[in-house]
């Protein structure tokens, strides 16, 4: 049989710092397909991203840029695989670097693994900076993240999804493209309707790439609101809840306040039992930021840790909340505001 050939879509805005590692690492993949393509889907960048995606299409003909006006994630995907020559797509972020490999492999666990509609590695966070680290800890972890098997780097197996996804070309013609509505999640989104058509993702570190994580915990507050907004979207969308524990961060935000009044309220020592789950919680926290301490070797990444996981919880939390309270209709101008309120 003939080898298939291969298109990768990079959806990207304002990645000046990075786009260039991404691109490079993508061009110069060990022993690529005969038939390769990278497609750039840019949204208007205004910090000097075109430019260095122009330079690189200069050099390499297998790469090319395409306009996107709208700016969201969703649109330039569709736009990237409309354009696509490939009977594999790739998606591939601007903050990530993969693995020289990173195609092969992904053609080897398409071809070993026939009934997955999807293939990829599990996310490898990297942060730089202590705070960076920090996070990437934090987003590592089954604290942080409750388990999601797509954020433990060593995991090999099915799994709800991965982040940077190859493809069967026809995946996209039995259940569609990307839901354009969703500003985020979409890709969530897309996974959720395979494993409803029936299909299975499957995923292995032995496809490799380096996600580089936020630098700032207001940054990461932001991001992990909105994802939670637009969680509660596909939701929404779907009816159905599409794993329990997205669900629990908005019952521990509810339950926050609740449990600090009722221990103020009530009279001691009944006033000490309300408070158990958020001394337990603080024991999770303080397990984390030792374990974090003692593999980095600098307590300062450990308690950082605790925390970025914090953070991530009470974000996603009120995300949650938000979309659960928001009218349909209402997500871009919400969107907007979570977006002023946290920047």
């Amino acid at each position: 049989m003939s080898e298939p050939s291969v298109t990768v879509v990079v959806p990207v805005r304002n990645e000046a710092a990075f786009i260039e590692d991404t691109l490079r690492a993508l061009l110069d993949q060990v022993d690529p397909p005969a038939s390769y393509e990278v497609i750039v889907v840019d949204g208007m960048s205004d910090d000097g991203t075109r430019d260095v995606i122009a330079g690189l299409a200069a050099e390499d003909s297998r790469l090319r840029m395409l306009d996107n006006p709208g700016r969201t994630v969703p649109l330039a995907l569709n736009l990237g695989i409309a354009a696509a020559r490939g009977d594999v797509l790739i998606r591939v972020d601007g903050h990530t670097t993969v693995a020289p490999d990173f195609v092969r492999s992904n053609l080897a666990l398409l071809d070993e693994h026939p009934e997955a509609w999807s293939v990829g590695g599990p996310i490898a966070h990297r942060g730089r900076g202590v705070v960076g680290r920090a996070i990437a800890a934090a987003m590592s972890s089954a604290i942080g993240v409750g388990g999601a098997r797509h954020r433990d780097e060593r995991y090999e197996g099915y799994a709800e999804g991965t982040a940077f996804p190859a493809f069967r070309r026809w995946v996209f013609d039995r259940i569609g493209m990307f839901d354009e509505h969703l500003v985020r999640n979409q890709d969530d989104e897309l996974n959720f309707r395979i494993t409803r058509a029936g299909g299975q993702i499957f995923i292995s570190p032995r496809v490799k790439h380096d996600y580089f994580v936020r630098e700032s915990y207001r940054a990461l507050f932001s991001q992990y609101m909105q994802y939670a907004y637009w969680k509660v979207e596909v939701m929404r969308k779907h009816g159905a809840v599409i794993a329990p524990r997205h669900l629990v961060p908005g019952a521990f935000v509810l339950a926050l306040p609740i449990c600090v009044g009722a221990s103020l309220l009530l009279p001691l020592p009944l006033s000490l039992v309300p408070m158990t789950p958020l001394a337990a919680y603080g024991g999770l926290l303080t397990w984390l930021a030792a374990r974090v301490s003692i593999d980095q070797r600098d307590p300062r990444v450990g308690l950082g840790a605790a925390a970025a996981a914090a953070t991530m919880h009470v974000a996603y939390g009120l995300g949650t909340l938000v979309g659960v309270i928001s009218r349909p209709g209402e997500q871009t101008r919400v969107e907007r505001l979570m977006t002023r309120l946290t920047r």
